[in-house]
Parts: structure tokens; C-alpha cells; sequence
């Protein structure tokens, strides 16, 4: 029987022990009983605790998207500048919590995990839409040319994603530092190719 007052460390624990899980696999082909297993609990306290494998994976894709807001919101606290507010955009993308190997690898199996899941597409949309505007808020200060400022938030956000992808297939796995200069050469050509906005 589960300990009074314990459930959320519990429902950590098991997001924590899936993420590690999925992201070793590379596949959402686990079961409850495996993820369970990599927490130290029983299959059944975490049929309780979220009533099965889909909500769990839920549960841990939202974990991960809560943790990037968060890191995006405070990076972009008391920031007004344009060029400081798409620094820390990239900052919070590549954050060294989200941008671990397994962690990584993880992201990639949502991602196709999205296209036959209403709720992972969900999630991915919101997290798309936020990212984009966050592009978008810093890209009107640069341009002022409205239709510019998406075209460049949108191939920014391509860029981002991309490079989460392509060093989630890297047998020497991500390195955030080298990711984050590849986003920053972007933006950079970004602003060089329209010198009068």
C-alpha cells in the first residue's frame, strides 16, 4: 500500500526511471513492469500511481516540457534586449538537464510517438508554439518587418529542433556547447541578410 503523502516523489521516481528507460531503448516498446522495476517500486504501485503505460509517458514528456518552460521562463527574465532574449532561448533549449544522451534520445521517441498520440502531439504543439513565439517576440525587436520576424522565428525553431535531433543519432553523443554555436551562426545569418530589416 502506497505511503500517505509519498506520491509525488513516487510519480517522479517512475518519470525519472522511464526516461531512462525509453531513452536506453530507444523505444516505447518497455513495459510498465521495466520502468517500475528502474524505479525500485512494483508494477502495481505504478499502475497506481498513473493507471498505465501511456499515462506514464505522458506524464514524463509534460515533466520534460514543464522543465524547459521553466528554464526559458527565468532565462528570459529581465532580459529586454533582442540578442540577449534568442541567447537565452538557445540556453534553455540546449539546458545540460534536457540535453543528456538518454534524455535526448528520449525527446526523439516522443517525437514519433506524436504522430499516433492526440495527447504527445498535443504536448509537442505547445511546446512548439511557445517556442516560436519566444522567437518571434525577439525577432520584431531586430526586423520590422512582421512577416520577416516569423520567417526567421520559424527557420530558427527548425534549426533548434534539428540539431536536438541530429545529436540525439551521435554515438558520441550531444554536446550542448557545439549545439548552441550552430543556432547562434544561425541567427546571426539570420540578421546579416536583411542589413535594412
Amino acid at each position: 500500500m502506497p505511503r500517505i503523502g509519498a506520491e509525488p516523489a513516487r510519480r517522479r521516481e517512475l518519470i525519472n526511471a522511464a526516461l531512462q528507460v525509453i531513452g536506453e531503448s530507444g523505444t516505447l516498446e518497455v513495459s510498465v513492469k521495466k520502468i517500475a522495476n528502474k524505479a525500485g517500486m512494483s508494477s502495481a504501485l505504478a499502475f497506481h500511481y498513473f493507471g498505465g503505460k501511456n499515462q506514464i509517458v505522458t506524464e514524463t514528456m509534460r515533466f520534460l516540457l514543464s522543465e524547459l518552460t521553466e528554464n526559458m521562463r527565468s532565462g528570459l527574465i529581465g532580459k529586454s534586449d533582442p540578442h540577449q532574449r534568442l541567447e537565452a532561448i538557445l540556453e534553455a533549449s540546449f539546458c545540460a538537464s534536457q540535453f543528456k544522451r538518454k534524455t535526448v534520445a528520449a525527446w526523439l521517441v516522443f517525437y514519433v510517438h506524436a504522430y499516433s498520440s492526440k495527447s504527445a502531439a498535443r504536448l509537442l504543439n505547445i511546446y512548439s508554439r511557445r517556442l516560436e513565439s519566444n522567437l518571434v517576440h525577439a525577432y520584431r525587436q531586430i526586423f520590422t518587418n512582421p512577416s520577416r520576424a516569423k520567417k526567421a522565428a520559424e527557420s530558427t525553431a527548425s534549426i533548434i529542433d534539428g540539431v536536438f535531433i541530429r545529436h540525439a543519432l551521435r554515438k558520441s553523443g550531444p554536446d550542448r556547447i557545439e549545439a548552441i554555436e550552430i543556432c547562434r551562426s544561425h541567427i546571426a545569418a539570420q540578421v546579416a541578410a536583411s542589413p535594412t530589416n
